[in-house]
């Protein structure tokens, strides 16, 4: 009986002492932060372009009052055409239940912009986005041209593709190629799914930083790392609305 005492005192020390392994399904660095953005597409029905953006120009305000509005586009090249994208900020879930409730019962948001204007409407798409935990929203210094270009990921999260994604979009930054606005990953719509938002002066002056980009070995090297996790990409070339926060 004395030596199973002595046996079970080993082994119980012997587990006090020895590292705690537990395995983990993070996918990588949390988001605490409440605050998210809903991305909104709006596919316009032929020839209505004009006419929804001229009543939406008149009547933003109602909605405004309601939730932020980050910024809204014109999408000018990459994919259909008669597209509009819009950008919403929420605290929380919770938050924008509230607003969802009280933009219904806005009866003059309502009569204004929703009855007239549900009929140009051919098509809408809606994802929920967090910044990614290293970044920040940025605000260009003036007006200009904006791409959203969008990279498909391997699944696995920021765990597997976060740091040489990161080491991709600084170089572009840090080398002074073109301006970050924001990144944001996929809460819902399709996961693994990353959005940068760049700023330019011009397409022109895009076109030129890209090309220069292409030819310096610090950001191939970069970006020839993040690829390996890379699935699909495409990107948009966004001009801002007269109403949008985002010049």
């Amino acid at each position: 009986m004395l030596a199973l005492r002595s046996g079970l005192t080993r082994t119980l020390a012997a587990r006090t002492l020895a590292p705690q392994v537990c395995s983990s399904f993070a996918t990588g660095p949390r988001q605490y932060d409440g605050t998210f953005y809903e991305f909104r597409t709006y596919y316009l029905k032929p020839s209505k372009m004009n006419e929804f953006l001229e009543n939406i120009k008149k009547n933003i305000h109602l909605r405004t009052a309601h939730s932020e509005l980050v910024g809204f586009w014109n999408v000018e090249f990459g994919g259909r055409m008669n597209k509009l994208f819009h950008i919403w900020k929420y605290d929380n879930f919770a938050h924008r239940t509230e607003v969802r409730k009280a933009i219904a019962k806005d009866k003059e948001w309502q009569e204004q912009f929703i009855i007239p204007n549900w009929p140009l409407i051919d098509e809408q798409e809606f994802e929920i986005t967090y910044l990614v935990p290293w970044c920040k929203l940025e605000k260009p210094p003036k007006e200009g041209v904006y791409e959203l270009a969008i990279f498909q990921m391997k699944p696995g999260g920021p765990a597997l593709w976060g740091d040489a994604f990161k080491r991709s979009i600084n170089a572009h930054v840090n080398l002074g190629y073109t301006k970050l606005v924001g990144v944001f990953h996929t809460e819902y719509g399709e996961l693994n799914r990353v959005y940068v938002l760049w700023w330019n002066e011009s397409a022109d002056s895009r076109a030129a930083g890209r090309h220069r980009s292409h030819e310096d070995p610090r950001v191939v090297a970069a970006v020839r790392e993040s690829v390996n996790y890379l699935v699909s990409q495409q990107n948009m070339l966004l001009i801002p609305v007269s109403f949008s926060p985002l010049k």
